[in-house]
């Protein structure tokens, strides 16, 4: 199978063998700090810009169409206006915590990126408790969140800051629920091994109903704690002019709306991993000759193809679904997603202890 595996061990070998080991360590750091930030600028763009289209297709208009081939340079001409607008700090707010909380959220965005496996050989840190990492790790992006709604000294930011503490603490519940229910298939919170777990058949088949339980849980939940619509409630344009972010203008609003599609993209790119086997080509059992062709599309491609579909997916439901009220959103999940997550785990257990998955 082709694998981005030898591109990494080029690039470690000539470090090592030109450098120290400390240089060639703090180069390899430097290295995938420029990768993320790239990687980010391309995803923002490109989100973006996939975001109206979306939309025009649903809506049967056009959308951008104005700068570069199907308008695909608008978002770079956005990002241009974003940079040269003057951003203002309203003289009642916490000066500190209100210019420290778009660099929290970008951070947090970041440091998630770490146990995903892009590819064959191709993940940054394959820590033995990955799975445990980025659920603890992305619960912190609440943090710069309620910091930003309350530092801003507006109302309206801190309502909507308050909403999405809220709602992200909530479905959070689900989601980590949905989770455990590979891991209990698995047996495993490595990123690698539940990728390797799936080589004969992805989990969202090979678990039968349970799985796919969890899998549309797990879309549920992850478009809320995203704060997409139908649970933009913090963001609700009708309501909070903007939400938590309305005091935030130039380059820091434009880290919290690039914050908003890198989470999308981490929320799917981690659904993809353990639902439809991340990198992983589809194999159907002892198919061997259909899985032999299977394994000629490159390991990045299945990745990346599995993830923007399920972005899609959720750029979906925003342009289909009204927006909830708050009493129907915290209904939703305490009431219904919950306690079926709750009766989910023990069947996903019982087919694990029984051997009863394929």
């Amino acid at each position: 199978m082709f694998s981005l595996e030898g591109l990494t061990n080029i690039i470690h070998e000539w470090l090592n063998a030109h450098l120290s080991a400390t240089l060639a360590l703090l180069a390899e750091f430097v290295l995938v700090g420029v990768a993320a930030i790239g990687l980010f600028a391309v995803l923002g763009l490109g989100l973006v810009w996939m975001e109206r289209k979306v939309a025009a297709v649903m809506q049967i208009r056009l959308g951008p169409n104005r700068l570069g081939p199907k308008g695909i340079f608008q978002t770079s001409a956005d990002t241009v206006k974003l940079i040269m607008k003057e951003a203002l700090t309203p003289s009642n707010a916490d000066k500190f915590l209100f210019n420290l909380a778009p660099f929290v959220v970008i951070i947090v965005a970041m440091m998630i990126l770490a146990p995903i496996a892009f590819a064959k050989g191709f993940q940054i840190w394959d820590i033995n408790i990955g799975v445990l990492y980025v659920t603890a790790v992305s619960s912190l992006s609440v943090i710069g969140i309620l910091m930003a709604g309350w530092s801003s000294g507006n109302k309206y930011s801190l309502l909507g800051a308050m909403r999405s503490g809220a709602q992200i603490v909530s479905y959070e519940l689900s989601a980590g629920l949905s989770i455990i229910s590979i891991i209990v298939l698995t047996g495993s919170l490595k990123i690698s091994d539940i990728v390797a777990s799936q080589e004969n058949g992805w989990w969202l088949f090979k678990g039968h109903i349970p799985a796919i339980i969890s899998f549309v849980i797990f879309i549920i939940a992850a478009t809320a704690e995203t704060n997409r619509a139908p649970f933009d409630l913090a963001e609700a344009e009708s309501e909070l002019t903007a939400g938590f972010h309305t005091e935030y203008g130039g380059m820091k609003f434009a880290l919290f709306f690039l914050s908003e599609y890198i989470n999308i993209f981490i929320v799917c790119a981690i659904c993809a991993t353990l639902f439809l086997g991340g990198w992983m080509p589809l194999h159907i059992g002892h198919w061997t000759a259909f899985n032999h062709i299977m394994d000629y599309i490159p390991s990045s491609i299945w990745f990346f193809g599995k993830t923007i579909f399920l972005i899609f997916v959720i750029m979906w439901f925003r342009w289909t679904f009204p927006r909830l009220r708050v009493d129907q959103l915290l209904n939703l999940e305490w009431k219904y997603l919950l306690p079926i997550s709750m009766f989910n785990i023990l069947l996903v257990t019982l087919i694990a202890i029984m051997g009863w998955h394929f």
